[in-house]
């Protein structure tokens, strides 16, 4: 079988970095990319099966959130009478084109990070939708569960990961060390029973979410809608 394709679009280094080493675990093939413009030109390829995106670089209002909605809202399987491939791949588009159309090779899911400082005014928007979306920061093992779930949609992988069963003792022995017990305050994983954050953890939370959305604006081009 093909080896799983997962496209991260994150510009939070800490993120990227704690995403990609347990998602390298299990044998997937994860690529980063911390810009909408260059996700947008990724999903084109069509070479992924799953994309998790941090909501803070899909503008609601812009080009890639609207991408991911069709993509996360497609009927796998389903037959399409305007055109759409059996698969729910799209029809091929314009490379021209602003990105309402995008040229997809194999089924792809969609999963939306959604950081703390955000939720307030994202979820509603994401549940309205009906779109799969997960807390930053996250339960490791609910983590990986959604991912495996969207995964087996896709077509990707046979059967989904539930709970601690799914991954050998040795692995969650070596991420709860890692991303468990002892990490910083606003580490991107902990175990259940560590989720609660005390009132200082939130705060130093989210002065790290402030302080990466003021990076975002500082760096983004004159008249950016991202």
């Amino acid at each position: 079988m093909e080896q799983v394709g997962i496209l991260l679009v994150d510009d939070d280094v800490t993120s990227q970095q704690a995403l990609k080493s347990v998602l390298d675990s299990e044998g997937w093939r994860v690529r980063i990319v911390p810009k909408a413009s260059e996700a947008l030109s990724e999903l084109a390829t069509g070479a992924w099966n799953l994309a998790i995106v941090n909501v803070a670089l899909a503008d609601p209002r812009g080009p890639l959130f609207a991408i991911l909605r069709e993509l996360a809202q497609a009927q796998i399987g389903a037959p399409n009478p305007d055109g759409v491939n059996p698969d729910g791949a799209s029809p091929a588009a314009n490379p021209d084109d602003d990105g309402s159309e995008i040229a997809m090779k194999k089924s792809i899911r969609v999963l939306f990070l959604v950081p703390l400082l955000m939720a307030q005014d994202v979820q509603p928007i994401l549940e309205r939708e009906g779109l799969p979306h997960s807390p930053k920061p996250y339960h490791l093992h609910d983590f990986l569960e959604r991912v495996s779930e969207l995964l087996v949609e896709s077509g990707a992988i046979a059967e989904p990961m539930r709970g601690v069963g799914g991954f050998s003792e040795q692995k969650i022995r070596r991420r709860n060390q890692r991303f468990g017990r002892g990490t910083r305050p606003g580490a991107m994983f902990a175990p259940r029973e560590d989720y609660s954050m005390t009132e200082e953890e939130m705060a130093d939370y989210e002065r790290q979410e402030e302080e990466q959305r003021k990076k975002r604006q500082k760096d983004q081009p004159p008249g950016s809608t991202y």
